[in-house]
């Protein structure tokens, strides 16, 4: 029988060069079973053969949309594929963002910004909070983890979530209901011993993905830019926090973003 070992469970993985993919990676080598979620097959299965590659675990979860039933259908399976272990951390990376006028804005955009920012995550959630609620039940283990945790919820969120700008009136709104829900849970479910965390990422990551005018500098010059791997360790020391000293909100970017 293989050995108990916790479980991160992460939606969002984009092309599997940002923080989604960082974050398997890493709490993988913390000795994580990581079970990643996404929309594209492809570049899923691509981030956990470069974590079983490097020693670690990890099984691919596509779904077709992250609906509450395509939602419910991944946790049940990442519970099938380890039954005998704990779903301890999850991370809600996926979002949408679209930068234009409001007049320029249309429906559809509205919608896919509510729908990935604040429908989807409600959803996520709620798999989360019950996937914690439950440790208690599952054989030979414990209520709380030993820093005192049920589990830990991380959103992945943006500066969007405080303020909004001339282009961002979906975005914005999409992720200042994704900080409202964090803060609910928090205070909710605060008191069951889960931790809920929003971190607000400021800045340009450093993808693959990433073409613009300053694609250069990002390279060549760290203090400009956020790396994935960079949030992917904020995110493991939110997950072994003390309950005695719990960070609801992080704001992470780079030495010399303009804020």
């Amino acid at each position: 029988m293989a050995s108990q070992k916790p479980i991160l469970v992460v939606a969002g993985v984009g092309n599997a060069t940002g923080t989604g993919a960082a974050t398997a990676r890493e709490f993988a080598k913390k000795g994580y079973r990581v079970a990643l979620v996404a929309r594209n097959a492809e570049h899923l299965e691509k981030a956990a053969s470069e974590i079983r590659n490097d020693g670690g675990e990890a099984q691919a979860f596509p779904v077709s949309e992250y609906s509450y039933a395509e939602i419910h259908k991944v946790f049940e399976e990442v519970k099938k594929q380890w039954p005998n272990d704990q779903i301890r951390v999850s991370v809600w990376n996926a979002g949408f963002g679209v930068w234009k006028p409001f007049l320029e804005t249309t429906e559809e955009e509205v919608k896919e910004s509510v729908n990935t920012n604040i429908v989807a995550a409600f959803a996520f959630a709620k798999e989360s909070i019950l996937a914690f609620k439950g440790q208690e039940c599952v054989k030979c283990s414990s209520l709380l983890n030993d820093i005192g945790a049920r589990g830990t919820l991380i959103f992945t969120s943006a500066t969007a979530a405080w303020r909004g700008n001339v282009t961002t009136s979906a975005f914005s709104a999409g992720k200042h209901g994704l900080k409202a829900l964090a803060q609910s849970l928090n205070k909710e479910f605060g008191k069951q011993n889960i931790h809920v965390a929003h971190a607000i990422i400021d800045g340009s990551i450093l993808t693959d993905r990433y073409k613009n005018t300053r694609a250069a500098e990002l390279h060549e010059n760290e203090d400009v830019r956020l790396n994935p791997e960079g949030i992917a360790k904020a995110y493991v020391y939110l997950a072994q926090q003390d309950r005695s000293a719990w960070t609801f909100e992080l704001d992470l970017r780079p030495a010399h973003e303009k804020w």
